[in-house]
């Protein structure tokens, strides 16, 4: 019978305040797309770091057998190796390095290019193919004179690769949509915690005379405030629906069918990066609406 009543009471106050209810649908619906692309450009950016190296990275090639140039006589040694890390691990410019191995560099050329061309009897490349790496992260973007002197020349170094004026542009771009994209949420995000605050206004007003009837036959706080606290919630999962729904869209048309296909020079988020971003809107869709219902009803509902 009670809940009869609470769900009776849902479909009532949904109804009676329906273009509230579409207000904050619509509101929580596009600030929550806003801040799932923030989360999936922020994904991307990291994305293209790991493969590239951000703006504070230089990546010194190696050796390999065969190699293009003239003065590598084979593939790296050991020793030279160690020379070469040894080198890396003195200057003082360097923060931190990593070797990357020949297989770790095929796994990212196999995730940019596309796995089936490394299949079958002639894969386009195979791990020997690849050169080993060091991956160097500069204390400053500006001071990398140093380091790159002191590891050209040496016996087992292929080449250098120094992509922080290419980077720049494109890194700024993807933070300027991520940051874009948080600030207009966060205006949208207050707009919709007033639009909760005026709904739960209204409803207590509208049922005034009701509220006072349970208050005086001993009906609980939590028992009259239950029914406003499913309308929040409800409205909440409506637009984490519709959010996920667009970014899913955004996902499928704007990265897989067009960048994917097109803009083969990054890897591009994937299922998994979706995923984390639908699970932060799941998570702040509700905190949105029902925080906000819990503190006003302890203030509306005292008639």
């Amino acid at each position: 019978m009670q809940l009869r009543y609470v769900f009776s009471e849902l479909g009532q106050g949904l109804r009676r305040n329906l273009s509230m209810h579409v207000a904050v649908v619509l509101t929580l619906f596009v600030s929550l797309t806003l801040v799932g692309l923030g989360v999936l450009l922020n994904q991307q950016a990291n994305k293209a770091a790991d493969h590239w190296g951000s703006q504070l990275q230089i990546t010194v090639w190696l050796c390999k057998a065969n190699d293009s140039n003239a003065a590598c006589t084979g593939e790296v040694t050991d020793a030279q190796r160690d020379a070469v890390v040894e080198v890396v691990k003195e200057n003082p410019e360097v923060a931190d390095y990593h070797l990357e191995s020949k297989e770790e560099a095929f796994e990212k050329v196999k995730e940019l290019v596309g796995p089936e061309r490394f299949e079958g009897p002639n894969p386009a490349a195979t791990a020997e193919d690849m050169p080993e790496s060091v991956w160097i992260e500069l204390k400053d973007p500006n001071e990398y004179e140093g380091i790159t002197s002191a590891v050209t020349g040496l016996d087992g170094v292929s080449g250098i690769r120094d992509m922080r004026e290419t980077l720049k542009p494109i890194y700024g771009s993807i933070n300027a949509l991520q940051w874009g994209a948080l600030g207009i949420a966060g205006f949208l995000v207050v707009a919709a915690l007033l639009l909760v605050g005026n709904t739960i206004r209204l409803a207590a007003f509208a049922r005034r005379k009701e509220i006072g009837i349970m208050r005086l036959v001993g009906a609980s706080t939590a028992y009259i405030a239950l029914p406003f606290l499913l309308e929040a919630l409800v409205t909440a999962l409506v637009g984490v629906g519709l959010a996920a729904g667009a970014l899913g869209a955004f996902m499928w048309f704007g990265i897989h069918e067009r960048a994917g296909d097109t803009l083969k020079f990054m890897p591009w988020i994937g299922g998994s990066e979706y995923g984390v971003a639908v699970a932060a809107i799941a998570i702040l869709g509700p905190v949105l609406t029902v925080l906000p219902t819990l503190v006003l009803t302890r203030k509306y509902l005292k008639v």
